[in-house]
This record gives structure tokens, sequence and C-alpha cells, in this order.
């Protein structure tokens, strides 16, 4: 099938699929095509998370100063310091990804999913540590760090190379 062709069924089940949930019947095949033959690569937040626990217990130091001193209210700084705390681990349990699908790479940023299809990435770049997409129009370039998220970006690599030689992308290796 041609992609336009499996983009128009894809939507006609999605609609279709809509409406029987509404009437209380089964869902038929899949909603998405993009999940059942795409490639998703996690990661891990882990800096983020260390800076907002760090800060968390700076403000704990402060909060029992200032509260030692009388100037503070002990619940507030509890507050406070709980809320670093789970804003936190919030950070770190939702994990970063890349999925790699058949003619668009998607991720999640700014809290909501971004797609680029393989018209709008110019190129391709594989660095020892990380793997860069560079987009031609909207936004900055896509960066997939192994220090900063914990990406395996030795098979990352390997299979936007993959990506890149279907969809006519070119690719350096730096």
């Amino acid at each position: 099938m041609s992609r336009s062709w499996e983009r128009k069924v894809s939507k006609n089940m999605s609609q279709l699929n809509k409406q029987r949930k509404k009437q209380g019947q089964a869902i038929l095949g899949t909603t998405n095509t993009s999940t059942s033959d795409g490639d998703v690569f996690k990661g891990r937040k882990y800096v983020l998370p260390i800076i907002l626990l760090a800060l968390a217990v700076l403000y704990a130091l402060l909060g029992l100063a200032t509260v030692d001193a009388g100037a503070g209210s002990k619940t507030m700084n509890y507050i406070g310091v709980s809320l670093y705390i789970l804003l936190a681990l919030m950070i770190f349990l939702r994990k970063p990804y890349l999925k790699v699908g058949r003619s668009t790479v998607s991720t999640f940023k700014f809290n909501r999913e971004r797609k680029l299809t393989a018209s709008e990435i110019s190129k391709i770049r594989i660095l020892q540590g990380s793997v860069v997409i560079e987009n031609k129009a909207r936004g900055g370039n896509w960066v997939f760090s192994r220090l900063i998220n914990r990406y395996d970006t030795k098979a990352m690599g390997e299979r936007l190379e993959q990506f890149a030689k279907i969809n006519n992308i070119p690719v350096e290796h730096e």
C-alpha cells in the first residue's frame, strides 16, 4: 500500500473506532499504524531531577535556619521542599523517547508529542555520544545524548541510518 493510502485507512479506522467506542462496541484493529511498525528508543532523565533534589536540600537547610531564627513557617517550608522532591520524581519517572517509524520520527517535547516527517528533515548527524536530527523549517534541532538522557545512541544511530537510506536523507558521521 502507498503511504497516502495507509494514512487514509488509518484516519478512517480511528474515526470508526471513536464511533464504536461511544456506542460501547469493541475497537477494530489498531488505531495508529506507526506504533506497530516503529522502533522506540527510551532514555532516562537524571540531570534535572538531581538539580531539583539539590535545590530541595538547599531550601530545607535555609528553611531550618530561618525557622530557628523565628522568621519563617515550618509548614510552608515542608510543603515547598516536598513539592520540589515530587517534581524531581515525576521528571525522573517520565522517560524520554525517540520513535522511528517508516516515514516519521517523533519524540516528547514541551509536554506534547512532536513529529517530523522525512520531508521535514534536512540531515541526520551521528556523533560519538549523541544523535542530532536537523529539521528544515520549524524549531531547533533534536539532540539525543547518551550523557544527558542515557539513550542507546549506537542502536539509535543504526536505526536512523536505515531510516535515512529509505527516505533519501543525508547522514553525517563525526
